[in-house]
């Protein structure tokens, strides 16, 4: 038992905790299906690589389940919400169903979807619910986020662990409440229980892209052509791309919206006399979407060829699990993990430069906060994803590949030194207000 405690700390200190619920649920889904929970200790699996279905040796069933008990144990997260009606006592509600909002969650993407949760229940006088599927939502951090923009509540807000592994806690819903889901599987386990007319999908990427050719992305393409419930799209560009990949139903019944970037929160930081220039590389290792192997050979290329020289440049790595590293003879990266809103903001202010890829069609959000607070980014092409000077002409794009990006990053280095770095700045593209990026979305949903 000792050894399996060594491992388990070792597997978290390694992961994260977010793997580690997720490797407890693949645990519970063995005994569901019979397989025994515990791997032979004599047996050496790398931390991490354990599979859900894997066993050493001939596979042996003491006992026969049933079809839904397997899928029940291979799609946990997909768990259905179990509701129950209550009267609304006079007033409306607006629930967001999302995985978590511990503070390494709500960059980008969460924190769209709670502001843009918290804006509608201030529009519909409704109170706010946030529930949570995989770890119990600290208020604070919620509270945080709604602080850094100027957003106070006019009604109560709640909270809720429905987690997927629990088959006791209920949901309460009202008979008019509004549900605001967040990705294709939230979706997916909040339409068995509460009506259609009532769900709202923000969708923030081509979530298809996230998987192999198999069930998970089959059932992921299913929900998002689900031609019942309504869609909020973030951005033009992933909505066009969405349309023209044959998803008739985004044209039909979805909605885009811009993001913001509030300059009371997004803005150049005073540097201090003398101080290094700064580079940022989103680093994050676990997300293969966001391409960590090549961002790194392409920071290595540009190291090597002089264009970022150790005298003049501190690197900053910022993500998540990242791996202690050095470039050149001994030149380590500053590793940024874990941070709050506000400490993210500060430091993408004071960044001079940026590689930040995303193998999919959205921009995503580093680049956009990064070139809004003055830095020269350099990011990826993909599919209709080809120029985002209109968001910023200090947002670089470039093919995939360690030649074209490395290219690109001396380009921005010249730049980086230019005035004209200012004066692109200066007539950046992007929207500052969230209540002007939402208004057509928050009229559109207090009319339906």
């Amino acid at each position: 038992m000792k050894e399996r405690v060594r491992r388990t700390i070792s597997f978290w200190r390694a992961q994260g905790t977010g793997a580690v619920l997720q490797l407890v649920f693949r645990k519970l889904g063995a005994v569901a299906t019979g397989r025994p929970l515990f791997n032979p200790l004599d047996v050496v699996i790398p931390l991490g690589m354990e599979q859900p279905n894997w066993e050493p040796g001939p596979k042996s069933v003491d006992r026969p389940v049933t079809v839904l008990q397997i899928a029940d144990a291979a799609f946990p997260a997909l768990r259905a919400l179990k509701t129950f009606p209550v009267p609304s006592a006079g007033r409306r509600r607006v629930t967001i169903v999302t995985d978590s909002v511990s503070k390494g969650s709500l960059f980008g993407g969460v924190g769209t979807a709670l502001l843009l949760a918290g804006q509608l229940a201030n529009r519909l006088e409704a109170s706010l619910r946030i529930v949570t599927r995989l770890q119990k939502a600290p208020p604070e951090n919620v509270a945080q986020v709604f602080s850094v923009y100027g957003l106070t509540l006019k009604h109560e807000m709640q909270f809720l662990f429905a987690a997927v592994d629990d088959r006791i806690q209920e949901v309460d819903m009202y008979r008019d409440e509004l549900f605001l889901t967040t990705s294709w599987w939230t979706t997916a386990a909040t339409l068995p229980s509460v009506p259609a007319a009532n769900i709202v999908y923000l969708l923030q990427e081509d979530e298809r892209m996230f998987y192999p050719y198999g069930d998970e992305r089959l059932k992921c393409e299913q929900i998002m052509g689900n031609r019942d419930i309504r869609f909020l799209i973030n951005t033009q560009l992933l909505f066009d791309h969405l349309v023209a990949s044959g998803l008739e139903n985004i044209a039909e019944r979805a909605l885009w919206f811009e993001p913001a970037f509030p300059a009371t929160v997004f803005h150049p930081r005073e540097q201090a006399p003398g101080q290094k220039k700064r580079f940022f590389f989103y680093a994050r290792p676990e997300n293969h979407r966001n391409l960590f192997q090549l961002g790194i050979s392409v920071v290595d290329r540009v190291i090597q060829s002089g264009v970022l020289n150790p005298r003049d440049w501190d690197l900053y790595f910022v993500g998540a699990h990242i791996p202690q590293m050095v470039f050149g003879e001994d030149w380590a990266p500053i590793r940024c993990e874990n941070l709050s809103w506000s400490e993210y903001a500060e430091l993408v202010g004071s960044i001079d430069l940026a590689l930040s890829l995303m193998c999919t069609p959205h921009p995503s959000y580093p680049p956009l906060d990064l070139a809004a607070s003055g830095a020269v980014v350099v990011t990826t092409r993909f599919a209709n994803k080809v120029d985002l000077s209109g968001y910023s002409e200090n947002i670089l794009c470039a093919d995939m590949t360690v030649h074209a990006l490395a290219e690109a990053l001396a380009r921005a280095v010249s730049l980086v030194e230019s005035p004209q770095r200012r004066v692109q700045f200066e007539r950046n593209g992007m929207g500052q207000s969230w209540e002007k990026s939402f208004a057509h979305v928050l009229d559109a949903l207090a009319g339906g």
